[in-house]
């Protein structure tokens, strides 16, 4: 887990190809180039007024990373001695590749502003032998370990929600629907450029076609995550939010969707499914917008509007 400052980004390799040794080498290298200073200058920097640390949550039959972010003490020390601040259990994107660390713009600022205690799941990433399915465990048992120590970890379990980007998200909404299964209550869901569909269906969409190769080759990636997501003989439906039976009850979501995104109406469709099962939703278009454009604040001119919406989304829903 450290951040290492002079790092060289590896080419991308040819993701229809793959062998698992290249996989597993791109992704090593690959993630400790978003980790290291050398990328700031595309993932933005973090709020200097937030502590941000790795920690290790022991679940069941394995330790797990989480980053944390806390709003740092003010000169009283009010910040410290707070026992009840909002919980938000974030989930980074990119499925077979990614770390916590490529969000620390989004998630400092949002500690600092709500504030909240935002606890970001390094969760095991797509590859042979491990499917969806683990990473999907890995956002549940993280988000019900906390609320479970909730005076542990200074929440208010009372005000917790979720957010995910990209498999992120998808990892996220079915973590929202869990939540609704097991009686615990949250008070909302942020979805970013959500893939929320690995059956046979994940290509059938407007979008995919159209942003398949341009503005990135968006198309081989998505091939590989279906691939990686769901073993054979696994029903890919128990890890695709779209099919799920049934999504009432859930908490309220906002969904965002960059136009020029390959899975743009997999968030899309998503949001129509969550308003005709009565949940609250709230979809926001960002015209223009590429896939993962959150997470790239030096790039993406709009990635700090998608920013305030999400805060102030997350500040409504998590008051007191």
């Amino acid at each position: 887990m450290s951040e290492l400052t002079t790092v060289t980004r590896p080419p991308e390799p040819d993701f229809s190809v793959i062998t698992t040794e290249e996989l597993r080498a791109y992704r090593e290298a690959e993630n400790r180039f978003r980790a290291s200073s050398a990328a700031r200058a595309m993932l933005g920097e973090p709020d200097t007024g937030v502590a941000i640390d790795w920690q290790e949550i022991a679940l069941r039959g394995r330790d797990l990373p989480v980053r944390v972010y806390r709003p740092a003490p003010t000169g009283d020390d009010e910040a410290a001695a707070r026992t009840d601040l909002p919980l938000v259990v974030h989930v980074h994107g990119g499925g077979f590749v990614g770390t916590a660390v490529q969000c620390d713009w989004t998630n400092s600022h949002l500690a600092a502003r709500l504030p909240a205690l935002v606890v970001s799941v390094e969760h095991r990433l797509l590859a042979p032998g491990e499917p969806l399915a683990n990473a999907a465990d890995d956002g549940w048992d993280v988000l019900r370990h906390v609320v479970r120590q909730a005076a542990q970890w200074g929440v208010d379990p009372a005000r917790t929600a979720v957010f995910g980007e990209s498999c992120g998200a998808l990892i996220s909404a079915l973590t929202a629907i869990r939540a609704r299964e097991a009686g615990l209550e949250l008070k909302a869901q942020v979805l970013v450029n959500p893939v929320v569909d690995v059956t046979g269906t994940m290509f059938d969409h407007p979008s995919i076609a159209e942003y398949a190769y341009s503005p990135t080759l968006a198309l081989p990636q998505l091939r590989l995550i279906q691939r990686l997501a769901v073993p054979p003989g696994v029903d890919a439906r128990t890890v695709s939010p779209l099919h799920a039976d049934a999504l009432s009850g859930l908490a309220p979501a906002l969904v965002v969707v960059p136009t020029q995104d390959p899975v743009a109406d997999h968030g899309r469709r998503y949001a129509e499914r969550l308003r005709e099962a009565g949940t609250s939703v709230r979809l926001s278009e960002y015209p223009g917008a590429k896939h993962a454009f959150l997470t790239l604040p030096g790039v993406e001119p709009q990635a700090e509007a998608a920013r305030a919406e999400i805060l102030a989304f997350l500040r409504a829903a998590l008051a007191k």
